[in-house]
């Protein structure tokens, strides 16, 4: 009832141009008939009579005006709208406004059009460039390994960095596409930790850290490729931010723990660890520190229903969780 009165102050407020002419006519009509000593009945029986007609040609009006305004409120709260759920128009205004939207509407659809054309042509170029641009970088490491010099595994170390990097840039552009699709299914998460700690084997003989891994027994349902893009990066941070010490990967109440013994994150910096470009006062320790992995892990993980948590205190260490639901888990 409250809305009906809003709406019914609202229709009354749009007429009053046409409700003021009606009192006006009124009036004239009385001072007419004073003015030629006509009967007041008369006068008064004109007003009755017009005065009805409009009433019941209002209640008509009114009720258009109603059911439109309604229709019209149900698609404001609606999240998708088309042309064609809009309420006929009645008058000549009404129609140029809905041939109007429907201009912008399909300027709109050929700006989103071009847009995606473009972003796939952007993907597609760095789809491209990071494959070629790997067949130099793999070259290069069948050459070092035919030198076993101290200056060789510096050049395979760098050469490491440079291949995460390509792939870094090419999964960032991947993640912001909008035609990146996800392929959930059951995955062994021991598969990707091995293949990760594989990968990184090199770095953590070359910096003598400690690993403590024992097999966690756990299958969940996930985008495996894109889970162990996020493994890559936790680890890579890991082993990039410890100098001494070790890294310990276990499971922890439906949680995925990758733990450091590295220089930590201060108190002030945490809140803000995973904004996009922000690094911190660990970051302007270490130049080349972009902060950008743990960026895109967590736009990630968000994107496959999982959550992530980071712990740390400056110089004892980093805690990071990709937290599992009790439904993503299947415990072999």
């Amino acid at each position: 009832m409250k809305t009906k009165g809003v709406l019914l102050l609202q229709y009354l407020y749009k007429q009053r141009m046409f409700l003021f002419l009606c009192l006006f006519f009124a009036v004239v009509n009385i001072v007419v008939g004073y003015v030629y000593q006509l009967p007041l009945e008369r006068a008064l029986l004109s007003i009755v009579i017009s005065s009805f007609v409009v009433i019941i040609m209002g209640v008509f009006d009114f009720y258009h005006f109603y059911t439109k305004r309604t229709q019209l409120a149900r698609l404001k709260s609606s999240e998708e709208v088309t042309f064609k759920d809009l309420p006929e128009s009645n008058g000549s205004v009404e129609k140029d406004y809905q041939v109007i939207i429907q201009k912008i509407n399909q300027q709109l659809l050929a700006l989103e059009n071009e847009a995606a054309h473009t972003e796939q042509e952007i993907l597609d170029y760095f789809t491209t460039w990071v494959h070629q641009i790997k067949v130099p970088i793999a070259a290069l490491h069948l050459i070092l390994q035919e030198d076993e010099a101290e200056v060789s595994d510096e050049l395979e170390e760098q050469l490491f960095k440079i291949d995460q990097y390509v792939n870094l840039i090419l999964q960032y552009v991947r993640l912001e596409s909008s035609s990146t699709d996800y392929h959930f299914q059951e995955v062994d998460v021991d598969d990707l930790i091995r293949e990760n700690i594989k990968k990184y084997a090199p770095s953590f003989i070359r910096k003598k850290l400690t690993l403590h891994y024992e097999m966690i027994h756990l299958r969940v349902v996930t985008d495996a490729k894109w889970l162990s893009f996020v493994i890559d990066q936790l680890l890579s941070n890991a082993l990039k931010y410890t100098h001494e010490g070790s890294i310990s990967i276990y499971l922890e109440n439906q949680s995925l723990v990758i733990e450091d013994t590295g220089i930590g994150i201060s108190a002030e910096d945490l809140p803000r660890v995973g904004q996009r470009n922000f690094t911190g006062f660990t970051g302007r320790q270490q130049k080349n520190a972009t902060g950008i992995g743990f960026y895109l892990s967590k736009q990630v993980i968000q994107k496959l229903g999982h959550q992530l948590f980071l712990s740390s205190k400056a110089k004892k260490g980093t805690k990071v969780s990709i937290h599992f639901d009790k439904q993503e888990m299947i415990t072999k």
